[in-house]
């Protein structure tokens, strides 16, 4: 019988498994992928918004080389913490089902069954993209992650979005030698784009380096073209390659299989305590981006580990913690 079963081996997941264990838990980890699975889909050489300590967990120092961190150094730096804290970690292996209630759940997954007093779903949501729903949208030149850019070499690249991620991806295909398109919905460039990548963006766009079609949507995909709606009509433009960068949203699906309820606004927010993260569901809990529902820019690494604490300090000693410390994503910037 396990104290706490934490569904998902993310830096959030981790942290809870750590915190766990300092309030005298016993916690075990499930995860469907890799340890930190979400980062593993990140573009290669990827630099954080966030600075090295505002992505630490456990109190373990983050070193780095730069006062943001890669990709590859976060990746590095969470498997050297699992491994520090000898963590009870099963990758690859997917929850099935949740059974029982309070104080003994039974959980199902693909390779076994665990017994378990609580349970922490730290699930995320990069897994699983907002689709374009339009014909074509499931062909093999669309996709919804950008790793790197040069396979796109000297092929036409149509970017679908207009925030940091579709900024970035943009820039590096048309510097590696693609021919970039950017269809975006609004009127210009997202003013949310960091200040340092914005005007790069917006000073191709205008030299003609990179087109763009503002006020624009895709009406459908083929093996060579994309059709579009444009304000001055349809158009259909030459394309080898689709990419989607249209967001993320969290795995509804397993967190109503599982016994969560999703409120009916307009972010489907998971219904819980927002003091101690417990669910509809007494016993389960929520912790990370995943509380946000599609508001997915409300928790990130940064205020989402803070998550851990208060949970386990709930469940080990029923004690309520202060909610109102935990830092806001939008007030101080933090957010990717």
């Amino acid at each position: 019988m396990y104290d706490v079963l934490i569904v998902g081996a993310g830096p959030v997941g981790l942290a809870c498994a750590i915190e766990a264990k300092r309030a005298g838990l016993r916690a075990k980890i499930i995860e469907k992928g890799a340890l930190a699975n979400s980062l593993t889909g990140y573009p290669l050489n990827m630099e954080f918004f966030s600075t090295a300590e505002l992505l630490e967990i456990g109190d373990h120092p983050f070193p780095t080389r730069r006062t943001k961190p890669s990709r590859e150094e976060a990746l590095t730096y969470y498997q050297k913490v699992a491994a520090i804290e000898a963590l009870d970690i099963n990758l690859f292996e997917r929850v099935i089902t949740i059974a029982g209630e309070d104080g003994n759940f039974t959980v199902t997954t693909t390779k076994a069954s665990y017994q378990t007093r609580k349970v922490v779903a730290v699930t995320g949501f990069f897994d699983y993209p907002n689709t374009l729903n339009v014909p074509g949208d499931a062909l093999p030149k669309v996709t919804h992650y950008f790793v790197e850019p040069y396979r796109y070499a000297r092929q036409h690249v149509a970017i679908i979005g207009a925030k940091n991620s579709a900024a970035k991806a943009a820039l590096r295909c048309h510097r590696a030698g693609a021919q970039v398109t950017m269809i975006i919905r609004s009127e210009a460039v997202s003013e949310k784009v960091k200040y340092w990548i914005r005007p790069d963006l917006v000073n191709r766009i205008k030299e003609g380096a990179i087109t763009a079609y503002y006020n624009t949507t895709l009406t459908e995909i083929t093996p060579t073209e994309l059709h579009l709606n444009t304000h001055e009509g349809p158009k259909v433009i030459p394309n080898d390659w689709v990419i989607a960068m249209t967001g993320y949203q969290p795995d509804f699906a397993f967190l109503q299989l599982i016994g969560v309820t999703l409120n009916t606004d307009e972010y489907r927010t998971p219904v819980h305590d927002p003091n101690t993260f417990e669910t509809a569901r007494k016993g389960l809990f929520l912790a990370g981006t995943v509380c946000g529902g599609l508001r997915t820019s409300r928790w990130f690494i940064e205020n989402g580990r803070h998550h851990a604490k208060l949970i386990m300090q709930y469940i080990a000693h029923g004690i309520v913690g202060d909610i109102t410390s935990i830092p806001d994503p939008v007030a101080e910037n933090i957010n990717a």
